[in-house]
């Protein structure tokens, strides 16, 4: 049996597959079944889910480092496996039997879930959804699927949390009842089948619904658990893009001891302008690495002593996770600059990885906008907690 803190070996032990299979997840836009079930035998969908239920628990800083180091064998299964995991987070939250159900009985269960447009209704014994999902990461391999929606009463208002804002409830259902809708078609990480599905007047029985990341449904006490699903998907992405740029790196170079560029007389390696650049890059890798590391391992170390986190604590961990995934970005850019037209073509080590990284500064996690959000809370003003 996988120890939790064997993670990081096995993720070490899998590159060369991860690394072997990219191509073929880049094209069929899907992890391939026997990296899957590579994935499955060493409990890397599992990093997050309750121990109760088959989890490990994983401490949320060597859930970084290896999320990290999968992307650095391909951005897409880390990706799937940070978003899989992310979600595992809701059987904290769910009657037992039910994550017994869904997660128990099965090695192999997966959830996945994604944002957009959503209503759900109270009927007796549970509700009617209507949905429109999108950027269901994982969706393919899925066991289970998901929708966060607001619920609508009998008398048609707005049920409402305690402080006013809106009850916004998870619902769960079996992916085999679910039709998923072929619309990922994108630049980059293409593996990840972030694909959509309907549901229209979907019965879904009030047992198989949660609210999630909130206390007082929080059904499985451990530390792991005061940390927010959004606090967890901050610092994965961000080991996401650091692993991509690592990988960069890496091809980076190999490229510099063979090629001499045309025109040159001496390779890249014996450049002085490359030796700039690859200095840059290293100290922006690993500086970003390293911050994400400082802020996190303190939050949980603080965490195994405490009630909740501290809204400080989670804006610690949004500032140094957006910070991570661009300067992945700015330093990945800059070897790719360097290694010239050799960067170019499909199939080449930097090509897919490029797309890959400038595909995870796009999504939420990598809103530039989080600084704003971050400087406004430390200038004294109220925290958005929509994103920390």
């Amino acid at each position: 049996m996988l120890r939790p803190d064997g993670v990081l070996e096995a993720a070490h032990g899998l590159g060369p597959e991860i690394e072997a299979a990219a191509p073929e997840i880049d094209r069929d836009r899907r992890l391939t079944p026997g990296l899957l079930d590579a994935l499955h035998e060493h409990k890397l969908f599992r990093m997050l889910l309750p121990k109760p239920y088959g989890g490990l628990e994983t401490p949320p800083p060597l859930f970084f480092k290896t999320i990290s180091e999968v992307a650095r064998h391909d951005g897409s299964t880390a990706w799937c496996l940070c978003q899989a995991n992310g979600c595992a987070m809701a059987a904290a939250y769910l009657a037992p039997e039910i994550a017994e159900e869904m997660w128990g009985g099965d090695p192999a269960a997966v959830l996945a879930w994604g944002p957009g447009p959503a209503e759900a209704r109270v009927v007796e014994g549970g509700y009617r959804a209507d949905a429109r999902i999108a950027f269901a990461s994982g969706a393919r391999h899925a066991t289970w699927l998901g929708a966060h929606m607001p619920v609508v009463g009998g008398d048609g208002e707005r049920q409402r949390m305690p402080d006013g804002s809106p009850l916004i409830r998870t619902f769960l259902m079996p992916a085999s009842t679910i039709e998923i809708e072929d619309i990922w078609h994108t630049i980059g990480l293409r593996g990840t089948a972030s694909d959509g599905y309907t549901l229209k007047d979907r019965f879904v029985p009030e047992a198989y619904t949660t609210v999630r990341d909130h206390e007082d449904w929080r059904q499985h006490e451990a530390p792991l658990y005061l940390f927010l699903s959004m606090n967890m998907y901050a610092m994965g992405f961000a080991g996401t893009a650091l692993g991509i740029a690592q990988g960069v790196l890496d091809a980076f170079m190999a490229l510099a001891q063979d090629k001499t560029p045309r025109l040159h007389k001496s390779r890249l390696a014996d450049n002085d302008l490359v030796h700039y650049d690859t200095a840059q890059a290293v100290a922006r890798i690993r500086s970003a690495r390293a911050f994400v590391l400082s802020e996190v391992e303190d939050i949980w170390d603080g965490a195994q002593n405490a009630e909740r986190l501290e809204i400080e604590d989670r804006v610690r961990i949004r500032l140094a996770s957006t910070f991570a995934i661009h300067e992945a970005k700015t330093a990945a850019d800059m070897l790719y600059d360097a290694a010239g037209a050799s960067a170019i073509f499909a199939g080449a080590d930097f090509e897919r990885r490029f797309r890959d990284l400038h595909s995870v500064t796009q999504q939420l996690q990598g809103r530039k906008s989080h600084f704003r959000t971050v400087g406004a809370f430390l200038m004294g003003h109220p925290a958005d907690t929509s994103v920390v």
